[in-house]
C-alpha cells in the first residue's frame, strides 16, 4: 500500500513495520501477549499487530527448513520474514568453511524462497567488520555466493560511509540498510541512502549512548523513541519511499516492550499524514 511521503504526499512504495524477534517473555508484562501464553503461540498473536518479522534466531544457528515449514503453518500467505544470515558468515567466519555454511543456508530459508514470504536476508556485519582490503574482497565474494536473495546489508562500522560502496551495492541491487543508533565515533551514520528500488529496510536500535557503551545487551536496546524522534524518522521514511517500492521497518528496541510500542506509535503518524501502510492480520 501507499504511504505518506515527507509532508503527507502520498508514494508508491509499500511500507511494512515490525519488530526484530517476536518470542520476548517480557512482552507478556508488557501487556502485549496475554498471560499465560506459550511461546509457540506468540508468532500468530504478534501477526494480529504486524505483517512482518525479523528472525533473530537465524543468526545464532542455522536455520532449518522444517522449522521454518512449521513457521509458515501459523500465519497467513501475505504475512512476510526478514531472515537475518547466521553468524558463522559475518562475526565467526571460517575462512574455509563460509562457502558450505551460504550453501547450506540457502537449503534451510528455501521454505520462504518457495512460499514468497522471504521480504529480505539481513547481512549484519560486526562493528570490526571495517573497509580494509581484505574484509572487502570477503563481502564481495560473500554476496556473489549469495546471488539471487533479496540482500540487505548492514554496516556496523563508519569507514564504510563511502559513494564507491553505495555504487557497488547499487550495481548489485543490494539493500543498504538504514541505520538509528547512538552517535559514537565509529558507528555507521543514520543516512538516508537508498540503493536498490526494490527495498528499502531501516533498522531502529534506540539511542540510549550509555547502553551502547557499557556493552550491556540489556541496556544497549532499553530506549524508548519520543514522539519528536520518531516525526524525526517519519520523514526521513518519507523521503527514502520515494525512491523505492518497497520498505522494511524494524525496531530492536525490545526491552519492555517498547519496540512494539513505537512500532504502532509509528504506524500511527504514517496513517495520520494521509497515506496508509502494511497492517496485522
Amino acid at each position: 500500500m501507499e504511504t505518506g511521503g515527507a509532508k503527507g504526499r502520498k508514494t508508491g512504495c509499500r511500507i511494512s513495520i515490525g519488530t526484530s524477534g517476536y518470542s520476548y517473555t517480557e512482552w507478556v508484562d508488557a501487556g502485549f501477549y496475554p498471560q499465560g501464553i506459550k511461546s509457540a503461540h506468540m508468532l500468530a498473536h504478534y501477526t494480529r499487530t504486524f505483517p512482518v518479522t525479523e528472525l533473530n534466531f537465524t543468526w545464532y544457528q542455522m536455520p532449518k527448513a522444517q522449522t521454518l515449514e512449521r513457521m509458515l503453518g501459523q500465519v497467513q500467505p501475505e504475512f512476510q520474514f526478514a531472515a537475518k544470515l547466521t553468524r558463522t558468515m559475518t562475526h565467526e567466519v571460517a575462512p574455509e568453511a563460509w562457502r558450505g555454511e551460504a550453501a547450506r543456508y540457502r537449503e534451510g530459508i528455501a521454505p520462504l524462497m518457495q512460499s514468497r514470504q522471504l521480504a529480505a536476508v539481513l547481512v549484519q556485519l560486526a562493528p570490526f567488520f571495517d573497509r580494509s582490503p581484505a574484509n572487502r574482497r570477503y563481502l564481495a565474494a560473500l554476496m556473489d555466493e549469495l546471488a539471487g536473495l533479496p540482500l540487505a546489508v548492514e554496516f556496523r562500522h563508519r569507514s564504510w560511509v563511502d559513494d564507491r560502496v553505495f555504487a557497488e551495492l547499487s550495481r548489485r541491487k543490494v539493500t543498504l540498510v538504514t541505520v538509528d543508533a547512538p552517535d559514537l565515533p565509529d558507528l555507521f551514520p543514520l543516512l538516508d541512502v537508498v540503493t536498490n528500488p526494490d527495498l528499502l529496510y531501516i533498522r531502529l536500535h534506540g539511542r540510549n549512548l550509555q547502553g551502547w557503551r557499557s556493552g550491556n545487551m540489556r541496556k544497549k536496546f532499553d530506549y524508548s523513541y519520543s514522539d519528536a524522534e520518531l516525526e524525526q524518522l517519519r520523514g526521513i521514511i518519507g523521503k527514502m519511499a520515494g525512491q523505492a517500492h518497497n520498505g522494511l521497518i524494524f525496531f530492536n528496541n525490545h526491552v519492555r516492550g517498547q519496540a512494539v510500542e513505537n512500532g504502532m506509535r509509528l504506524e500511527g503518524k504514517c496513517l495520520s499524514e494521509g497515506g496508509s501502510i502494511e497492517r496485522g492480520q
